[in-house]
């Protein structure tokens, strides 16, 4: 592997919107512009559509990327220096569906369910085992100081398992919610999103803002004015009033947050519900909505300006699926994204372009609690700053934690920890334990309730899960 051509792998490739976004990041900074691309997804068509969109879009960027597209994931890893994984296990139908409407029998609604909750224990419980066997891949093909970097959930339980299996390919796991959120308190208090600046700390999807300014004034008694005044935007009123009840303000979504806890979602508080804008099923409505938006954004991807973003909006609103209205706005709005090259807000490239390069860079990463949180356990995944460079990814000692953040961490923790140790011990008992200490489920459902519904998803997924599951 050359410094000018270092092997960047990307698993799932078939996301071919997410995989434009990412090669659009890497291929525009100059030290890999002539990086070997290595494409790898299960489904052809699919894989076959990323590879002409990425070609298109070196030449667009002026790159001279050595590109290659294989349904062998063996070969793909073969050499590869940056391992990006973006796949997901049992997808929309039948996985998520199954997760979705079963708990659903049993009078538990849930909103995402890929974090968390019953519908993140048994997305873990499939996708563990296959991130594994890649992870084996990875260790015995790998070029030497490889890095695996993971976008895929449930990130915290994925990337404790993964780096629990192995030291040969560490894995770092990425996602967008503190950069993301950042951007949208600051339009909340109308101020330039990159003149604020902050700290943040604790799990993926239930980090905290531990200070939030700007030009060195603390932002946080605005914020908390916002909330006062009850000017919240609609569709972030769970986190406003987690603000006002912790003090410092949650990274992840709203309609996330909702069902890591016991407070807002209770079957027989339709009134909650109202009050807090709680969107239930929102994660089914947004396949729904991509499902109907697919056909638009192939025709875009394979014909740049063929698509009509207002013919799908208008589609999707006559469709009235039961989704949050900016998840509409959105799916209509990505055709035009796909018509520019703009550098994204992930920190894939930005990890790749530090170690290659050697420009450091800060990121936030999910990774090991290895002294690094005082008040979390050690071992677990968390989510902290990290210096990035030609040494790789750097993670920052924070310290200990507000108690009462930590506390609530720790809730999601102890399910965390029971699921990704019923896949290593292979005992199904844990996901009853697991399912059991989750604050959502444990509200609402009693222990009967809970074994059945677990019995019943464990056998609904089939051969999806791994053989100890099945018994």
């Amino acid at each position: 592997m050359s410094h000018r051509r270092p092997k960047i792998t990307l698993i799932g490739a078939g996301s071919t919107v997410f995989t434009r976004n990412l090669l659009g990041d890497i291929l525009a900074w100059p030290e890999l512009a002539e990086a070997e691309i290595a494409l790898h997804d299960i489904d052809a068509h699919r894989l076959d559509l990323s590879r002409q969109v990425a070609e298109r879009l070196a030449g667009l960027l002026g790159a001279r990327p050595l590109i290659t597209a294989t349904t062998d994931r063996r070969r793909a890893l073969d050499g590869a220096r940056f391992v990006i994984n973006t796949i997901q296990v049992g997808g929309y139908r039948p996985s998520t569906v199954i997760d979705f409407e079963i708990p659903k029998k049993y009078g538990l609604r849930q909103t995402i369910g890929d974090t968390l909750g019953i519908g993140g224990i048994m997305r873990a419980l499939r996708t563990i085992p296959v991130q594994l066997a890649m992870q084996r891949d990875m260790d015995a093909l790998c070029a030497p100081g490889a890095l695996h970097l993971n976008y895929v959930n449930p990130m915290a339980m994925l990337t404790w398992a993964l780096n629990r299996a192995s030291t040969r390919v560490p894995t770092v796991g990425l996602c967008h919610s503190v950069q993301g959120t950042a951007h949208e308190l600051a339009r909340d208090l109308d101020l330039p999103a990159d003149e604020i600046d902050y700290l943040c700390a604790g799990i993926n999807h239930m980090a905290f803002y531990l200070r939030f300014e700007h030009r060195g004034q603390d932002l946080y008694p605005r914020l908390r004015q916002i909330h006062a005044e009850d000017r919240a935007p609609d569709w972030n009123r769970v986190r406003y009033e987690m603000l006002a009840q912790l003090g410092h303000f949650a990274t992840e979504s709203s309609e996330h947050f909702a069902e890591y806890t016991p407070w807002f979602i209770k079957k027989d508080r339709p009134e909650l519900l109202e009050r807090f804008n709680v969107p239930l099923d929102e994660y089914p409505g947004r396949c729904q909505v991509y499902e109907r938006a697919w056909p638009h954004i192939e025709r875009e991807l394979q014909q740049p300006g063929a698509a009509d973003p207002a013919a799908l909006r208008a589609e999707l609103e006559a469709a009235k699926i039961h989704v949050m209205p900016r998840e509409v706005r959105g799916a209509a709005g990505l055709i035009e994204g796909l018509r520019t090259v703009n550098r994204s807000m992930e920190y894939g490239g930005t990890i790749i372009h530090s170690m290659v390069s050697g420009q450091p860079s800060v990121i936030y990463g999910n990774v090991p609690n290895r002294q690094l949180i005082d008040n979390l356990p050690q071992g677990c995944c968390v989510e902290v700053p990290c210096l990035v460079d030609a040494n790789g990814v750097q993670p920052t000692r924070v310290g200990a934690l507000p108690v009462q953040l930590a506390a609530l961490m720790r809730t999601n923790v102890n399910v965390q920890e029971l699921v990704v140790e019923s896949v290593f011990s292979q005992r199904r008992d844990h996901v009853y334990h697991a399912a059991m200490l989750d604050p959502h489920t444990a509200a609402e459902l009693d222990l009967s309730q809970i074994r059945a519904m677990v019995d019943e998803l464990l056998a609904a997924h089939g051969d999806i899960l791994p053989e100890y599951l099945r018994n």
